[in-house]
């Protein structure tokens, strides 16, 4: 019976593993809050699909196996604390990346506009993208930022409408 139970979570922690490692591309913040929502619901599957299943041995087993099934509801119970735990330290981890990009592409783009690189009259293009290049955002950022600074290179007048776009972009 405790196989079953044990079989259980291995298949619903690998169901949650597998859906967390094909999901489509989205932004950084999407990624780590996706992934903790995921681990969490997935933890909370296992945890009550173990519950079930101690439930239905509990009442089908009688006084001697009544023992056994609660010593199986404990432990169920104390893997699903500890696996709730793991979701939730996880989800502190990535609200803490989260705000360590965020803090990166603000302080990029105070930079430039602090030092004169992004302005109506100055645009330091060739800087910029090596800065962005060499900083930690994801690719993904920084893709669009370049691209954004390209739009600005080729339309110098539309750089105070695209600067408050980097910044909506930097500071997500």
């Amino acid at each position: 019976m405790s196989r079953l139970i044990l079989v259980a979570v291995i298949a619903v922690l690998g169901v949650g593993a597998y859906m967390y490692l094909n999901q489509p591309e989205p932004t950084p913040a999407e990624k780590l809050e996706s992934a903790a929502q995921q681990a969490g619901e997935a933890i909370g599957d296992a945890a009550t699909a173990v519950t079930e299943a101690a439930e239905q041995a509990l009442s089908e087993a009688g006084d001697q196996a009544s023992e056994a099934a609660s010593s199986v509801v404990d432990q169920a119970s104390e893997t699903a604390e500890q696996a709730g735990q793991a979701a939730t330290d996880l989800a502190d981890q990535a609200s803490d990346q989260v705000a360590a990009l965020a803090t990166q592409g603000t302080e990029l783009i105070n930079t430039w506009v602090q030092e004169g690189m992004l302005t109506a009259d100055q645009f330091d293009y060739d800087k910029m993208v090596d800065e962005v290049r060499n900083s930690q955002l994801s690719q993904d950022i920084q893709t669009k930022v370049i691209a954004i600074l390209d739009e600005i290179k080729a339309a110098p007048e539309t750089a105070a409408l695209k600067l408050q776009e980097l910044r909506n972009l930097l500071t997500q």
